[in-house]
């Protein structure tokens, strides 16, 4: 089936491979929701939007209740969020986002591995310019006639809606709305029922940057170095697909 076709399979067995590291993450995340909110989900629209992130991909209850009691000790430390920005080689635009209980290991650790993959690390805000940071909502459209939705939608600060695939070949709507408009939108479609797949504050890439199979492969060394990295919660470029 050629080089691309065994490209992707790798892609996806490293996937399902990191498992384990998205559940740190959520962990982490339900984690920083409870202490800057509360632990009860029904007035901490951060931990609900967690809990809710943790069921789109199979969490298991019992890690998130741990998580929000761990959060609840004193003994739990605090995390700092801190993003940081630079380019992989071929000119690839790299963000990071870390949550982490020590920044020295982790601008550490982040320097190495753009230094090891070829990549230059830059200044904060440098990459403003490349990046928009969007609400991002997705869930199952069924049988929802969605350009009535789009109607329903403006108010609650709806950018654009449309549909892709997932890993499985299914459809998932997906809704773009601006940083601010998170929590309005996300009250919006709880009250109109739709239960969402994921909710989460996503980096947008305004342009892309076009590499050969050759380049991508160099690119995704980095990225999926970052992924691995516990102090990680997430990792954009803007690489063309």
């Amino acid at each position: 089936m050629g080089r691309a076709f065994e490209f992707r399979k790798e892609r996806k067995f490293k996937r399902w491979a990191k498992m384990a590291v998205q559940f740190t993450r959520l962990g982490k995340e339900i984690v920083m929701a409870v202490k800057a909110g509360g632990g009860d989900p029904h007035t901490n629209s951060r931990l609900r939007t967690a809990i809710q992130n943790s069921k789109a991909v199979n969490m298991p209850k019992d890690r998130v209740e741990a998580a929000i009691k761990r959060a609840t000790s004193r003994d739990e430390k605090d995390y700092e969020e801190l993003v940081y920005e630079g380019y992989a080689q071929h000119g690839v635009a790299i963000l990071v986002e870390t949550a982490t209980d020590n920044t020295n290991r982790t601008v550490a650790n982040v320097r190495s591995y753009f230094t090891k993959y070829g990549g230059t690390l830059g200044k904060t805000g440098s990459l403003d310019f490349i990046f928009s940071r969007k609400s991002v909502f997705r869930f199952d459209p069924g049988e929802r006639d969605l350009e009535e939705l789009e109607f329903e939608l403006i108010d609650a600060g709806l950018e654009d809606l449309f549909v892709e695939s997932d890993e499985e070949g299914n459809d998932i709507a997906v809704i773009h709305a601006a940083y601010e408009d998170f929590g309005k939108m996300q009250k919006t479609l709880e009250e109109m029922g739709i239960e969402t797949k994921s909710a989460k504050l996503e980096r947008i890439p305004l342009s892309t940057t076009s590499v050969t199979e050759e380049q991508a492969a160099d690119v995704l060394k980095i990225v999926d170095r970052l992924e691995e990295d516990d102090d990680v919660q997430a990792v954009y470029h803007n690489m063309a697909e």
